[in-house]
């Protein structure tokens, strides 16, 4: 667990900028960063838009056929074909190793199979790649409640409010935990 932690304040780190990314995800943070400016607006109305245009900027690969394994592997898991959308996302993974949005999509899929150390290495990898994913972070989250780790659960949901601060399901779990962690040590 303790590697967790370490994963979630690595991310914590990566978001702030306060460790150097590589070259390609150095370019991508200054295309996105207008983007995310406007998402930790405290007065946005229009969340939702702005999260959309972020989504969808992280789902183009650079390579169609990459883009095309993606959109049939997403189709896959919404069928609840799971292992479908892991033979495609595998894939994507394989040949596309450094599309952040390949590995995490894989974690949601490794996530409803209930195979969450594998999940958690593909949350690791998305997170390398993309510090501000957002998703990324909340699934981590969600785990890590899953799995009883209450402290580590919070730390990603905190990383994910500090990112994202409108979306609805994040606040709410950073409160429930907060709740539970916090009522703990008192």
């Amino acid at each position: 667990m303790r590697r967790i932690a370490n994963l979630v304040v690595a991310a914590i780190l990566l978001a702030a900028g306060l460790v150097l990314l590589p070259p390609a995800a150095a370019a991508q943070t200054e295309e996105l960063d207008p983007l995310f400016e406007t998402l930790a607006s405290p007065d946005l109305e229009d969340w939702q838009s702005v999260e959309d245009e972020i989504i969808r900027h992280w789902s183009r690969s650079g390579s169609s056929a990459m883009d095309l394994l993606l959109q049939r592997g997403t189709e896959a898991m919404e069928a609840g074909d799971f292992d479908t959308a892991l033979e495609h996302l595998t894939a994507l993974t394989d040949h596309a190793p450094d599309f952040a949005e390949g590995w995490n999509t894989r974690a949601t899929v490794l996530f409803q199979k209930e195979r969450y150390g594998l999940a958690i290495e593909d949350i690791k990898r998305t997170l390398a790649l993309n510090p501000r994913h957002f998703g990324a972070l909340s699934g981590l989250g969600i785990i890590m409640e899953e799995l009883g780790e209450d402290e580590i659960a919070l730390g990603a949901f905190r990383a994910a409010v500090s990112i994202h601060p409108h979306r609805p399901n994040l606040n709410e779990a950073l409160k429930r935990l907060e709740r539970k962690v916090l009522g703990r040590t008192l």
